[in-house]
């Protein structure tokens, strides 16, 4: 089950917040533990085993931070297991299949194991071990209610996708929280809006993505190729931002403040300021667990550019198993290091270059984490760029036209939904019944689709 189904719109909803709403304040953490490890448990339904790695988790961490607080003297080992535990798991669902793939591609032993990666795992393993650390430093104190950390861990709107949210964040609303009137619609809209970016905006462009993967890339002309990169570009962004103001406004209608995740980063004019307004809970986490923890770019240069690869070849390869992710984390970390020391300063200077290389640089960027198969970037990087092909031409050097008359209107939304412009002219209407019939008309949208069968997983559930 998930936020874009007919399922969770009509059913789990309706049930969930029925219940939710009727019960007293104190009794709220336990519905939504409940409704949460529900939630978890349609999705796990033929890995039951996640579920219970999931609580197991849970307890863990719980315990570890009271042990903390409890034994000061061995604070710094209780730490250490908690890391471990959480580094071996991660590191075991999600790379174990890719590393004894690759074994037994060397050495002609079948090694290989059908290992399924657990729903949410990157993300609640590093809400996990953001909150064991902070407890060691003192941040917080450690939770006594096993309730309330269950409750911050398994949140249903931000457990499978994020936003990665620490614990002093939301302690406050934990122990207690007002939902008002307002709230609840504010909330019912964020949810709506953030739906339609994904059900009718990021579907259609994955589908073409999907296409002309589909062809071949060896098939394929230039013109369709940067087509392809750029609906990926779109349908990556709309997808995970549609799912992150989904889990915003069911964050407010809970009466949670969930972190904001996106900035328009398609607005940026470095690559420095693009992961700076992407996803920007996880930068946040890598920034406050592991690059200023190394030394951040206190102590020279040398040690921030080793931290800084760090942190980008790990950022890849938190995002996937494969070649192409440390290669994507790889050329991050060139092109954030090459502007911290180089350029950065002439691209501040100079809007129309930075914007240009933007533009050049998020589908190209994009690309090499879309495609897993190096064969296959190889290829489609040699139609990007047909000085560098291999001497064969593209099957229909007018393809390009058909998918561009049929998806054309996609491709402007996705840039006219990539600045601010629809964002601000939605906060000056101040018609309550324009919004309402605006938001009915993006929700019956979105169920005509989904009702049809059109609509693909989150991206993000790969990671």
């Amino acid at each position: 089950m998930v936020f874009s189904s007919l399922k969770f719109i009509f059913i789990f909803l309706p049930v969930f917040f029925t219940i939710y709403y009727a019960v007293p304040g104190k009794a709220k953490n336990l519905i939504l533990l409940i409704g949460s490890l529900s939630f978890y448990f349609t999705g796990a339904i033929r890995n039951p085993e996640h579920l219970i790695l999931l609580l197991l988790s849970i307890l863990l961490d719980y315990t570890l931070g009271l042990l903390m607080g409890k034994y000061q003297k061995h604070k710094k080992t209780f730490l250490c297991i908690g890391i471990i535990f959480h580094v071996l798991c991660l590191c075991f669902f999600k790379y174990f299949n890719f590393i004894a793939g690759e074994l037994s591609r060397l050495t002609a032993a079948n090694v290989s194991m059908n290992i399924i990666l657990p729903l949410g795992i990157s993300f609640y393993t590093f809400q996990g071990i953001s909150y064991i650390v902070d407890v060691y430093r003192g941040k917080i104190q450690a939770e006594e209610s096993l309730l309330k950390f269950s409750v911050y861990i398994s949140m249903f709107e931000q457990l499978i996708a994020g936003p990665i949210v620490t614990y002093s964040t939301i302690k406050p609303e934990l122990d207690e929280r007002n939902i008002s009137k307002e709230d609840f619609k504010d909330g019912l809209g964020i949810f709506i809006f953030g739906l339609g970016l994904k059900v009718l905006l990021a579907n259609p462009l994955g589908k073409l993505f999907t296409q002309i993967q589909n062809i071949g890339f060896e098939s394929i002309s230039t013109p369709l190729a940067w087509m392809a990169a750029l609906a990926f570009s779109f349908q990556l962004y709309f997808d995970f931002f549609g799912y992150s103001l989904m889990a915003q406004g069911l964050g407010r209608m809970l009466g949670f403040n969930i972190p904001q995740n996106f900035n328009f980063p398609y607005l940026s004019r470095s690559m420095t300021e693009f992961w700076r307004r992407w996803h920007i809970t996880l930068g946040s986490w890598f920034r406050e667990y592991l690059y200023i923890p190394l030394g951040g770019n206190r102590k020279g240069t040398a040690v921030t550019v080793r931290n800084l690869f760090i942190v980008w070849i790990l950022t890849g390869a938190w995002h996937g198993a494969g070649y192409n992710f440390l290669l994507w984390g790889a050329i991050l970390f060139v092109l954030i290091a090459v502007e911290k020391f180089f350029i950065g300063n002439f691209l501040s200077r100079h809007g129309a270059v930075s914007r240009v290389y933007m533009l050049l640089l998020i589908p190209l960027s994009w690309s090499v984490f879309a495609i897993t198969d190096m064969q296959q970037l190889s290829i489609f990087f040699s139609r990007l760029f047909p000085f560098f092909n291999r001497g064969v031409e593209p099957v229909f050097p007018a393809d390009y036209l058909k998918y561009l008359e049929m998806y054309y209107p996609f491709f402007i939304a996705g840039v006219l939904f990539s600045t601010k412009l629809p964002f601000d002219i939605l906060k000056k209407i101040k018609n309550k019944y324009l919004i309402c019939l605006l938001l009915s008309a993006i929700l019956l949208g979105c169920v005509y689709c989904m009702y049809r069968g059109l609509d693909d997983p989150f991206l993000y559930f790969r990671f």
